[in-house]
């Protein structure tokens, strides 16, 4: 490659991530304004963890953010290389596969994820990788928002590896990779929001028991050897993963929640210190 081709994609990489910073900050910014600021005294009722979190813990999360966004902006441009050179399964007209294949090309996508994710994450679990990559990630034992993206640099290559991997197995329209991104990233934030919408019937259900609820991550997050699933509660459930008394832990939670609802949520004064995962609280795999 000559020197102005490394311009090319130099500029091309910055400002890929530019956008890709803007739209997840706009996102996120949103979210805590409402949750943290506007909104708090309505819906703090719904706050899983009854305490603010600690500035210093947010200034962390939002600087590790723009790390991982400009490495997903970097694999997504060599993405933009390779499908100009035809080297991923990208189509473009929907009518090659039909729209029947283009939803399942997306569902195909997220179950895929959610079995990377899985097995990744409890890799990263493993004490010999734990304190040097994730436990960055479970420093903020109460998260926000910006915890969705707040990854060691290692983690964030791994965990945005799957973009590369199932676009170049999974045939898919060239507007799929958005889709699946899109749902990825809204399920990722709402997973850290640390506030608990479901109902509490969920849980016992016979289909929506297999997704998770934002209690089901926030407990990975104060007690890091169990729940390592990200959409939904299949393989903490075949592998025995999830936290001891899960569902009645969630049931709890949201009696609590009813009754704060009806007593109005009490919003502590002062933010509290978040504590560091100790190294010895990883699973030994």
């Amino acid at each position: 490659m000559q020197i102005s081709d490394w311009l090319t994609t130099a500029y091309k990489w910055l400002f890929s991530s530019s956008v890709l910073t803007l739209q997840y900050f706009a996102l996120t910014t949103l979210l805590f304004f409402i949750f943290y600021v506007w909104k708090k005294k309505e819906l703090w009722f719904l706050k899983i963890q009854e305490r603010y979190p600690d500035n210093k813990h947010i200034v962390r999360e939002v600087t590790y953010s723009v790390i991982t966004i400009f490495i997903l902006g970097a694999i997504l441009t060599f993405l933009v290389w390779a499908n100009k050179h035809h080297l991923t399964r990208v189509y473009k007209p929907i009518d090659k596969y039909g729209w029947g294949y283009y939803i399942f090309s997306v569902v195909l996508m997220i179950f895929v994820h959610d079995a990377y994710f899985y097995w990744t994450h409890r890799f990263m679990h493993w004490k010999r990788v734990f304190k040097y990559v994730h436990k960055l990630h479970h420093q903020s034992t109460n998260p926000t928002v910006f915890t969705a993206f707040s990854l060691h640099p290692i983690e964030a290559v791994i965990q945005m590896s799957i973009i590369p991997l199932v676009v170049f197995t999974i045939p898919h329209h060239i507007s799929v990779p958005t889709v699946f991104g899109t749902y990825s990233l809204i399920l990722n934030v709402g997973g850290h929001l640390g506030f608990e919408f479901f109902p509490k019937w969920m849980a016992r259900h016979k289909i929506l028991k297999w997704h998770n609820t934002s209690t089901h991550h926030n407990l990975h997050h104060t007690n890091v050897k169990s729940n390592y699933g990200l959409y939904f509660n299949l393989w903490d459930r075949i592998m025995n993963t999830n936290s001891r008394g899960y569902v009645e832990h969630f049931e709890e939670l949201v009696d609590l929640r009813d009754q704060k609802k009806k007593l109005g949520a009490e919003i502590p004064a002062e933010p509290q210190k978040q504590s560091i995962v100790n190294n010895n609280e990883v699973l030994p795999v």
